[in-house]
């Protein structure tokens, strides 16, 4: 285990160092080439003693490679070469003091890379931190130069230099901002699609409901009137369905505070019948109408099963929403619905071929879709799978194994 962490740290370094390679090369080329150059003008057209060229140079240049890992430290270098610089070039070059040209670019180019890696405020403060340094020593420069000398290349700096610190901080904040765009939509959709599944499990907990109250209210009747329908029946089998009787009422009453929990008392109330397997036919009229041929296959095995009434709610509904995504997102696609029996389980499968014809879009660009996650969520209360997925000769195909010996 010691070994492999320690293989992985080394893989993670060196996976890092090759990520950032473009970087300091993308830095480090440009600024050689700049310290090349920066030291060999000074030297030569200004007249800058060449030790002084030389260090000031390889300062200024050295501090863009240094913002990658040490911006404060960089900041400290850049500034100490701009004033190696500014005091050693002679008086005779006014049009370039306090800074040489390409000292300016390269200044101007500290300050970009910091407002590119630094927080806002850090490149803020290293603005304003030059500004002040080259202020100083124009005002108190011991050679006796004037601000009128510096007023050319300062104001450069100045114009220069904001420009670039505010687009590029104007980029990172325009940056942030689609990440954090980015960020709400991908919450946004995670919480749709949760508060679908809520919802998906609301509505199922009702239509369980009214199943299960209607398998309570048979065995109430039963026990209620088996002292009328059953003759010479003993008092103890009397008081017994008594009590069956007393224990369906008890539960009813609980299943209505649990339905009470559950309903949205703003939604009006759905009075029509649990649907079952019994209403395919309907279905398949309703797609045929809206132009999706369908085809029912219904095996005989599955037609004389007895299926319990969760069963055959959840088969119903995972029909019903495998044809409403056929009419949007494939209309006119040839259709169909089998049903059979695999041992102990229906298995339900909705096939369909690719559309006949482009589909129209019914809802927003971008919006997500959560018709299978409530597919899912039935089949997964229903204690069966789900398989869905696109078809490799087009088209799509979704199939359901519903347990029909447990609990539903």
């Amino acid at each position: 285990m010691t070994a492999r962490s320690e293989s992985d740290r080394k893989h993670g370094r060196r996976r890092l160092v090759l990520s950032r390679l473009p970087l300091w090369l993308g830095t480090g080329l440009p600024a050689l080439a700049l310290a090349f150059f920066n030291t060999a003008v000074a030297a030569s057209e200004l007249d800058v003693p060449p030790a002084a060229a030389l260090l000031a140079g390889v300062g200024q240049s050295t501090a863009l490679v240094l913002i990658l890992i040490r911006p404060r430290a960089a900041t400290v270098v850049q500034l100490l070469a701009v004033t190696v610089f500014a005091l050693a070039i002679p008086p005779g070059s006014a049009s370039t003091w306090p800074l040489t040209v390409l000292g300016m670019i390269a200044l101007v180019a500290h300050i970009g890379l910091v407002a590119a890696r630094a927080n806002p405020r850090t490149a803020e403060a290293t603005w304003a931190a030059s500004v002040l340094l080259l202020a100083v020593v124009v005002l108190f420069d011991p050679r006796g130069r004037t601000v009128a000398d510096a007023l050319p290349i300062m104001t450069a700096y100045l114009l220069l230099s904001a420009l670039v610190l505010g687009v590029v901080l104007a980029v990172r904040r325009w940056r942030a901002i689609g990440r954090e765009l980015v960020e709400a939509r991908r919450d946004v959709e995670v919480e749709q699609g949760r508060r679908t599944v809520a919802e998906e499990r609301t509505r199922i907990a009702r239509e369980l409901h009214d199943v299960v109250a209607h398998s309570m209210s048979v065995i109430h009747m039963q026990a209620s009137s088996a002292s009328y329908r059953i003759k010479d029946l003993d008092p103890e089998a009397k008081a017994e369905f008594g009590q069956i009787a007393a224990a369906a009422r008890s539960t009813l009453r609980e299943m209505r505070q649990l339905l009470a929990v559950l309903r949205d008392e703003s939604a009006e109330a759905e009075l029509a019948p649990v649907p079952g397997l019994g209403r395919l036919a309907e279905l398949v009229e309703s797609a045929g109408r809206a132009g999706v041929p369908v085809e029912l296959r219904e095996a005989e095995a599955a037609r004389a099963a007895v299926l319990p009434d969760g069963v055959a709610l959840a088969a119903y509904r995972i029909a019903q929403e495998s044809l409403s995504n056929v009419i949007r997102h494939a209309p006119g696609a040839r259709t169909t619905i089998g049903l059979d029996l695999d041992g102990s389980d229906l298995v339900l499968s909705v096939v369909n071929d690719a559309a006949a014809a482009p589909a129209r879009p019914m809802e927003a660009p971008g919006r997500a879709g959560h018709g299978l996650a409530g597919m899912r969520e039935r089949v997964r209360l229903a204690g069966g799978s789900l398989e869905t997925g696109a078809r490799d000769e087009g088209g799509y195909r979704v199939v359901a194994r519903l347990p029909i010996g447990g609990q539903a």
